[in-house]
């Protein structure tokens, strides 16, 4: 699928009282627009200088079809919590503007242009983290996003099947730069581990890259548990270094 060009209109940065963020970036061509909430990292005297070598986190929400087309604004505040120094950009996905769409991978794209300059450098190269169906937010963006140089993924609670078979969506990924993780859940509510597993594991034996899976047969479709009881194994999969 070829992706159309964007309209790139500027935004606006909205402070709030703590270390958030938000501002709106134009989705596609039409009107609509997408809410992004952005997480400031924590650094010592919080200086310019800091900022500008924070790593970026590019948060994918799930739901991408409900109703509620602000999810940005909130959904990236537990992974900052977790990540204190780095800056997290979350944006909004909602209704026929899901991850999938190219519309939306350009407004992940606009939202990271307008981070530049607020951290005075241009940002080229991003994290991506995914819950529920921000997998496909990670994978779109993977595919088709114009930053190619994505240090890390990691994928919670996906189902990766609504995708294709694992060896055409590895194939795909002809960029193999990067490392790969999952969280996968035995008690998932919605998607059955006899059938995320064996994807995730033929996935990553055919990526061509880093590729690793996280498995609890605890484990649930819900990010709060992920976060009490592996915190240290998410800030590895998002910070350790590319081999």
């Amino acid at each position: 699928m070829k992706f159309l060009g964007f309209v790139l209109l500027a935004s606006v940065f909205v402070f709030g009282l703590d270390r958030s963020a938000s501002l709106n970036v134009p989705v596609g061509k039409g009107m609509s627009q997408s809410p992004v909430g952005i997480w400031w990292p924590t650094v010592k005297g919080d200086s310019p200088k800091a900022l500008s070598k924070a790593p970026v986190i590019v948060w994918f929400h799930g739901g991408m079809k409900s109703s509620n087309c602000e999810k940005g604004l909130t959904a990236g505040k537990p992974i900052s919590e977790l990540v204190p120094e780095a800056v997290v950009i979350s944006v909004s996905a909602c209704r026929e503007n899901h991850w999938a769409t190219p519309q939306m991978v350009g407004a992940v794209d606009v939202a990271l242009d307008s981070l530049s300059g607020r951290m005075g450098r241009p940002v080229k190269e991003v994290s991506l983290v995914g819950v529920s169906d921000g997998f496909f937010g990670v994978m779109s963006y993977t595919l088709y996003g114009k930053r190619q140089g994505v240090k890390n993924r990691l994928m919670v609670s996906s189902y990766g099947p609504f995708l294709g078979t694992a060896p055409e969506v590895a194939a795909a990924m002809k960029e193999k730069s990067g490392r790969w993780r999952f969280l996968q859940g035995g008690s998932d509510r919605l998607y059955p581990s006899g059938e995320t597993l064996p994807w995730i594991q033929v996935f990553c034996r055919n990526v061509g890259a880093d590729c690793d899976l996280k498995y609890d047969p605890a484990g649930e479709h819900d990010w709060s548990y992920w976060e009490k009881r592996y915190p240290q194994w998410i800030r590895d999969a998002i910070f350790a270094k590319t081999p």
